[in-house]
């Protein structure tokens, strides 16, 4: 109640400032719960493009010309790694601290895709000391195309240091000139690789997570809870004001 509303009489001021709360808290609710469905299709739209089978690499392509979002979807590539280019972006596996190894790889026509082959342990960022996995004859391989990202996705996250081929975000234009690529010859386009190298050899592949959390939920009841007890709150407010105004 207002310190300026008399014994027994609703404050209008408290019930309009109640009203636009309540208001505010059940559209913030109803935000949510639409997040929430948007995000749940999207999760099955990612599940549904990861089962289905890898199509290839020109294919990819030409669905993204069209605007056809392709976003892990299973693709094939064949060319020669570029091993010289190789670009390194901080990451980790299973708790441990380590790198996931960005190398060019050249197709047949001439284009230059930068492909993900996987982790290494942070000791073994140095290709020398993994050299049997650096692989120098074409190949064919199987991966997932990942969009690459347009700006630093926090400001969090560190600056990227392309004079030591070092990035803790991928950025592609940054990748092209520290491999001392032609841009015009890059693809906008990275692949995760998943076909694995044999046993004990480095990059481990097949790392790609796919990190969409889905907290709407919690969220949707938290506002919308608070939204009810903002109700019960006005309503045992008004009901204590009439039973007041009510006495003798």
């Amino acid at each position: 109640m207002s310190a300026a509303a008399k014994p027994g009489r609703v404050s209008p001021l408290l019930l309009i400032l109640s009203a636009i709360a309540f208001a505010v808290l059940c559209g913030l609710g109803t935000w949510q719960w639409q997040r929430m469905i948007w995000k749940e299709g999207l999760l099955d739209t990612i599940e549904q493009r990861l089962s289905a089978p890898p199509v290839p690499l020109t294919e990819v392509l030409a669905a993204r010309a069209s605007g056809e979002p392709v976003e892990y979807r299973p693709v094939t590539v064949s060319g020669r790694l570029l091993n010289s280019g190789e670009q390194y972006v901080l990451a980790t596996l299973n708790g441990a601290s380590g790198w996931h190894v960005y190398t060019p790889l050249e197709t047949p026509d001439g284009m230059v895709l930068f492909v993900n082959r996987g982790f290494v342990p942070y000791d073994k960022r140095d290709p020398s000391t993994r050299i049997d996995g650096e692989i120098d004859r074409f190949v064919n391989i199987a991966g997932l195309a990942r969009e690459p990202l347009t700006e630093k996705p926090s400001f969090m996250v560190p600056d990227n240091d392309p004079a030591t081929q070092t990035y803790y975000w991928k950025d592609l234009s940054a990748m092209t000139l520290a491999a001392g690529l032609d841009p015009a010859k890059v693809l906008p386009l990275f692949v995760d690789k998943t076909s694995m190298l044999p046993r004990g050899l480095l990059p481990i592949a097949n790392v790609t997570q796919v990190d969409l959390p889905n907290n709407h939920l919690q969220y949707l009841i938290t506002w919308y809870g608070l939204a009810l007890a903002l109700l019960g709150v006005v309503i045992a407010y008004v009901v204590k004001a009439r039973l007041a105004a009510d006495q003798p």
